[in-house]
């Protein structure tokens, strides 16, 4: 039985929003599938903050909560949406926590990247967490300065967790990695037993620094035992025998820790060479594909996204309301969350019956 939800005032029927969520995870439904829907509560109140990584590593992390809790108070979390504080510094974050510099687009303060810093995997064996390190004791204090100013209204989310290869290509470099894994494969065993080895400390620190184990973990996915959005877009430069070799193994790991995963899948190319593999893995719940620039939104992908259902995964789909309607019509609804927009609470209610009247 997963423990009592922890109350949001931002989020007053939580405790049936639970319910949905917990019924997804057993491949049930209770009476529509998991729908996300936002809404404005006062659309002419301008609460909108738009927090940029830059904000979060340099700025004042007290007037950046203040914004966050505005926007908040002013949104309607309807269905099984949920309020909550994305506390990432950038896909990179977790090779600049192991040592490596954070750059910055001068022109975007949501552009960032840590620059490669491992010339010889034999000296800078084994990474590790740079805990003594300024940008660690800085996440440490936003995630607890944010579960001190959001208790009782807002979760915390999980970091954007480029882990696993990620890692080690951030660390490396793609095209260097690339020439690795041809020519020294035994080391980079040796370097992913080591990024291996950093999940489990970086994810219980952030957990306990956010109280996400008394108060629920909410990043795409909801639940009281613990959610995160699991990736490893370097998957798109390796073949099926790679990826299962060093890929695979590490995703289904962390997933194991995490408990309930959503698989940011990245790229047309990734699903085509490692379809087989993703969906019949281990502990990877819900694949969302992202097809990339130009690749079209869900409601063109249909055909794919029931491809996966019928392998017993759920999907995610997006977009307008239309759109979600023909979706339902194709779905599994106990296999698929739907996330949208709407104008009003009203609107978003509507759409929320249109389900259950239709499912």
């Amino acid at each position: 039985m997963p423990a009592p939800v922890y109350p949001l005032s931002l989020k007053p029927d939580l405790a049936e929003a639970a319910e949905r969520w917990e019924a997804y995870y057993a491949g049930e439904i209770v009476d529509r599938p998991v729908i996300c829907v936002t809404a404005p509560r006062d659309p002419n109140r301008d609460t909108q903050h738009r927090v940029t990584y830059h904000d979060l590593v340099f700025g004042d992390m007290s007037r950046t909560l203040d914004g966050v809790l505005e926007e908040g108070e002013n949104t309607y979390y309807g269905g099984e949406a949920i309020p909550s504080f994305y506390p990432s510094f950038g896909p990179d974050a977790i090779a600049a926590l192991c040592g490596g510099e954070l750059r910055w687009n001068d022109d975007s303060g949501d552009t960032n990247w840590s620059a490669p810093f491992v010339e010889r995997w034999e000296e800078a064996l084994p990474l590790k967490l740079q805990e003594d390190g300024a940008l660690w004791q800085r996440l440490m204090a936003l995630c607890r300065l944010a579960a001190n100013r959001l208790a009782g209204k807002m979760l915390i989310n999980s970091l954007d967790l480029h882990t696993n290869m990620d890692l080690l290509s951030a660390v490396r470099g793609q095209e260097r990695l690339c020439f690795d894994l041809i020519e020294q494969p035994e080391m980079i065993d040796e370097a992913m037993e080591s990024a291996r080895a950093i999940f489990p400390r970086l994810w219980s620190a952030v957990a306990e620094a956010a109280k996400m184990e008394e108060r629920g973990y909410y990043h795409a996915l909801y639940s009281m035992e613990g959610s995160a959005i699991l990736q490893c877009d370097f998957a798109y430069l390796i073949g099926p025998e790679m990826f299962a070799r060093w890929a695979l193994p590490a995703l289904e790991e962390e997933a194991e820790i995490v408990k309930h995963v959503y698989y940011h899948w990245d790229g047309t190319r990734a699903v085509v060479q490692h379809f087989d593999s993703v969906v019949g893995s281990r502990g990877l719940h819900t694949l969302q594909f992202q097809p990339g620039d130009g690749g079209g939104d869900p409601i063109t992908h249909l055909e794919l996204l029931e491809r996966i259902q019928a392998r017993g995964k759920a999907v995610h789909f997006w977009g307008s309301h239309d759109e979600l309607k023909a979706a339902h019509r194709e779905l599994r609804p106990e296999l698929v969350i739907y996330t949208t927009g709407a104008g009003s609470p009203a609107e978003a209610e509507v759409l929320l019956k249109w389900f259950v009247d239709n499912t």
